[in-house]
């Protein structure tokens, strides 16, 4: 493994811990339920990455590419949290929004269909009532006609009785940041998000010409994996520039978006450095404290915060030993973040769990290796 041991002393981590993760995610390579991945870890503000197998194992054209630490990863779902999410909080900030506000103000065809009274936080719970998924990529439908099916879609369920993960509901969030701030969703994200963060590598716009990218599925109509194309469906018939996925970024640049997280919404300085005087802040530490706390302890079996997965609900990947404090999410393709600042503790793990199709799974992968760092922390 390469250079574990200094990777430890960087990180100020127990070795064996970190050895631990590291030899997890070589198992599930070997059981060839990923092809790579990236392991990405943030603890008292240093980093470390570990890079195994292949990002792209057959490509189209040339030899096999080995992962790399800069190796960009279809993050799918992550783009809930770390896009749309962040969005809305400032606009919150910024005294445009509030969580009652109802979505039908803003984009007024979504009120049919019994919606009229469904809020910005609703969708950001996903207590909304809106239904899961709805197939838009396969109905030769126009763009635009794609966008009225999800705003006229009916409701699955009575409002804040229930939690249904529901991508309609971010997609839905994407437009209502496009639409008040009066730009496309990607150039949101570059300019608030991603340049502040320093980002650079994050992207809602990837180049399929250009080198770098960790493939995905198969794909009939490129005649191949997908590789620096949105894999989700509706984000591909979408042009790929939505609420619910599309992000593609490198470990590193998860990991900056994590360390705001963990500095409850200021832009980190360079690592290692004294920051003196104002703070710059993408979000107000009002609003990071906020989106952390459940906001559905009301509804059984859900432990929800604004878009973060906390600890104990049904879709927890933080495995046994992260705090009660933790919050996290995922991503279809096989690409996590989870945060516990307890431990001050963040671990980005990106697979491309779906090369092979669709039946592997990294559930396990993810306890595994949650567990094994938050075991190599020391206080």
């Amino acid at each position: 493994m390469m250079n574990v041991e200094a990777g430890a002393a960087k990180l100020r981590l127990g070795i064996r811990g970190l050895r631990a993760a590291c030899a997890a995610v070589e198992r599930e390579i070997a059981a060839s339920t990923t092809p790579g991945a990236v392991l990405g870890v943030l603890h008292q503000d240093r980093d470390w990455y570990y890079a195994a197998g292949y990002a792209n194992p057959k490509p189209m054209q040339g030899q096999s590419v080995s992962t790399r630490e800069e190796t960009l990863y279809d993050c799918a779902s992550l783009t809930k949290v770390v896009v749309t999410l962040p969005l809305i909080l400032q606009l919150i900030d910024d005294g445009v929004l509030i969580l009652t506000t109802k979505v039908s103000d803003i984009l007024p065809s979504f009120g049919l269909a019994g919606k009229e009274g469904i809020t910005v936080g609703q969708l950001l719970t996903h207590t909304s009532g809106l239904q899961a998924d709805m197939n838009l990529h396969a109905q030769g439908w126009s763009r635009e006609q794609m966008w009225d099916a999800v705003l006229a879609s009916p409701l699955a369920a009575k409002q804040n009785t229930e939690v249904i993960y529901s991508d309609l509901g971010y997609l839905t969030l994407g437009r209502i940041i496009e639409k008040v701030l009066g730009m496309p969703l990607d150039q949101a994200a570059k300019q608030r998000v991603f340049d502040p963060l320093n980002m650079r590598h994050a992207t809602l716009t990837p180049d399929p010409e250009q080198t770098g990218y960790a493939a995905t599925e198969y794909d009939e109509t490129v005649q191949g994996h997908l590789c620096g194309i949105v894999h989700d469906e509706k984000a591909r018939a979408l042009g790929g520039i939505c609420g619910h996925a599309g992000l593609f970024a490198t470990a590193g640049d998860l990991l900056l978006y994590a360390r705001m997280w963990l500095g409850q919404g200021t832009i980190p300085a360079a690592p290692h450095t004294e920051v003196t005087g104002h703070v710059s802040r993408i979000l107000s530490q009002a609003a990071a404290g906020t989106a952390v706390r459940t906001h559905t302890g009301h509804i059984q079996g859900s432990n929800r915060g604004l878009g973060w997965v906390l600890k104990g609900d049904k879709m927890d990947a933080s495995g046994d030993w992260m705090s009660p404090g933790c919050y996290g999410h995922t991503g279809f393709t096989g690409t996590s973040l989870w945060i516990d600042p307890e431990f001050d503790l963040a671990v980005v793990l990106l697979t491309n769990r779906v090369y092979g199709g669709r039946s592997t799974s990294v559930a396990q992968l993810r306890a595994q290796v949650h567990n094994a760092l938050t075991g190599a922390v020391a206080k």
